[in-house]
C-alpha cells in the first residue's frame, strides 16, 4: 500500500511523527510519500521539527511560503494534483485544519483519490475561523474519518455521517473514534524530552512559571484584543511575582511590532514575561510538564497542557477541546481581562484538586489507523 501524506504546518509535522513511527514499526507493506507544502517555512516552525522528531524528509516540498488564503491554497492545490497524478497513491493522509489539509482534500478527491482525514469532526461552531471552513469542507470528502474525542465523532454524527459497513469510499464514508495523536506523541516523547533539549536550565526554570502562546490571527491582528492579552499577562506577571514564558510566532512578534501601544511594551518590559523564539516540540513538552499553569489560544497546548496535569486558561471564545472544559481543568475566557484573572484566581487556589481523566484514548491511535488505512484502501491487488 501507498500512502501520501501531506503536512504543511507545525502541529501537523508533530502528529505525522506518530503515523509515520507506527508505519516503520507496521508488520504490513506500507510505503509514505510525505509532501510539505511550505506552508510554515521558517526554520525555527518546521525544519527543526523534522529533524528533532525523526520524520523522514519530505520526499516534495512545494514552497508555497506565506501569502493570501486563496493565492497559498491554490498554490498547494496545483501542486499536490501533479503529485498525485504522478504517485498514485491507494490513500492521501491529511491532519487537522490548515490551508495544507483544505488543499489536500480537494485536490486527491476532484481526481478520485480517497481521503483520510485525521482529526475529524472536531468543531468550534464559529465559521468566522478560516479552520473550522476547512475541517468541515476536508470532513465531507472524506471517505476515513478519524475523530479524536467522543464528542468529534457525535459531530459527525449530527451532520449527517452514519455508521457503515465498508467497503468505504467518498460516497458511503467510514467514521471511527481512534483518541489521538497528539496523546500518541506526548507519551512517546515525554520520557526523552528533558534529556534532548537544555531548555530548562537554559531558562532557568526552578521557580513556578506559566507558559503562554498567542498566535491566532483574531488575537494578533486586532489591535484591541493584542493590546489586552499582553496587558493582563502583564498585569498577571506583576500582581503575583510570576515568571510567564511566552515563545513567540514569528506573525506574532511581527504585529507586537506594529500594534502594540508603547504603554503595554513598557508593561511587558517591566514584567516578568519572557519573550523566546519559538520553542521546538520536545522544548513545548518541558515547558509544559514544568509549568504549573498555561494560558493559550493554541489548540493543540490546550490539549497538552490536559495531558500533563495543567489547568489551562483559553483566549479564544471557544474551543474544539470540549472535553477539558466540561472536566473543569480549563476555562474559556477569549480576550476579557476579568474572566482571563478570575480563572487565573480558580486555578490558582484549587489547583491540587484538579482532576485529569483520560479522555484522548490509549495512545495507540496511531497504530489503529494505519491499521484500518491498510485494511478499507480499495485496490487490493
Amino acid at each position: 500500500m501507498k500512502i501520501v501524506t501531506v503536512i504543511g504546518a507545525r502541529p501537523q509535522i508533530i502528529k505525522a511523527a506518530a503515523l509515520s513511527r507506527a508505519i516503520r514499526n507496521s508488520e504490513r507493506n506500507i510505503r509514505e510519500v510525505i509532501v510539505h507544502t511550505g506552508q510554515h517555512y521558517d526554520e525555527n516552525m518546521s525544519e527543526v521539527f523534522i529533524r528533532e522528531l525523526g520524520i523522514p524528509q519530505p520526499d516534495y516540498n512545494l514552497q508555497v511560503g506565506s501569502g493570501s488564503h486563496g493565492k497559498q491554497t491554490a498554490a498547494m492545490i496545483t501542486g499536490l494534483e501533479e503529485i498525485l497524478l504522478n504517485e498514485k497513491p491507494d490513500w492521501l493522509v491529511v491532519y487537522g485544519d490548515t490551508n495544507s489539509t483544505l488543499a489536500g482534500a480537494v485536490a486527491a478527491s476532484k481526481i478520485h483519490i480517497p481521503v483520510a482525514h485525521i482529526e475529524a469532526g472536531l468543531r468550534s461552531f464559529n465559521k468566522s475561523m478560516p479552520e473550522e471552513i476547512n475541517r468541515i469542507l476536508c470532513d465531507h470528502v472524506s471517505a476515513l474519518l478519524f475523530s479524536p474525542t467522543p464528542t468529534g465523532y457525535k459531530n459527525l454524527i449530527n451532520e449527517g455521517f452514519k455508521e457503515l459497513e465498508p467497503p468505504y469510499t467518498t460516497d458511503h464514508p467510514g467514521i471511527f473514534q481512534c483518541g489521538d495523536l497528539m496523546y500518541d506523541n506526548s507519551l512517546f516523547f515525554a520520557s526523552i524530552a528533558e534529556e534532548k533539549t537544555d531548555i530548562y536550565s537554559r531558562l532557568s526554570l526552578n521557580e513556578p512559571f506559566i507558559l503562554a502562546t498567542i498566535h491566532r490571527n483574531a488575537n494578533t491582528d486586532d489591535p484591541r484584543r493584542i493590546n489586552t492579552l499582553f496587558s493582563v499577562l502583564a498585569d498577571i506577571s506583576e500582581k503575583h511575582n510570576l515568571r510567564i514564558i511566552l515563545p513567540v510566532h514569528p506573525r506574532t512578534r511581527k504585529m507586537m511590532q506594529e500594534l502594540l501601544d508603547e504603554n503595554v511594551k513598557k508593561q511587558i518590559e517591566n514584567s516578568g514575561i519572557e519573550l523566546i523564539e519559538p520553542a521546538s516540540f520536545l522544548e513545548m513538552i518541558v515547558l509544559e510538564k514544568n509549568a504549573f499553569m498555561v494560558i493559550t489560544d493554541s489548540g493543540g497546548v490546550q490539549k497538552e497542557a490536559y495531558y500533563f496535569g495543567k489547568p489551562c486558561i483559553i483566549l479564544r471564545p471557544e474551543t474544539e477541546w470540549t472535553e477539558i472544559v466540561e472536566q473543569g481543568c480549563a476555562r474559556i475566557c477569549d480576550a476579557d481581562p476579568q474572566k482571563i484573572n478570575e480563572a487565573f484566581e480558580y486555578f490558582n487556589g484549587y489547583i491540587n484538586s484538579l482532576k485529569f481523566p483520560p479522555v484522548f484514548g490509549d495512545g495507540k491511535a496511531s497504530e489503529f489507523i494505519v491499521e484500518q488505512l491498510y485494511l478499507h484502501r480499495l485496490n487490493k491487488n
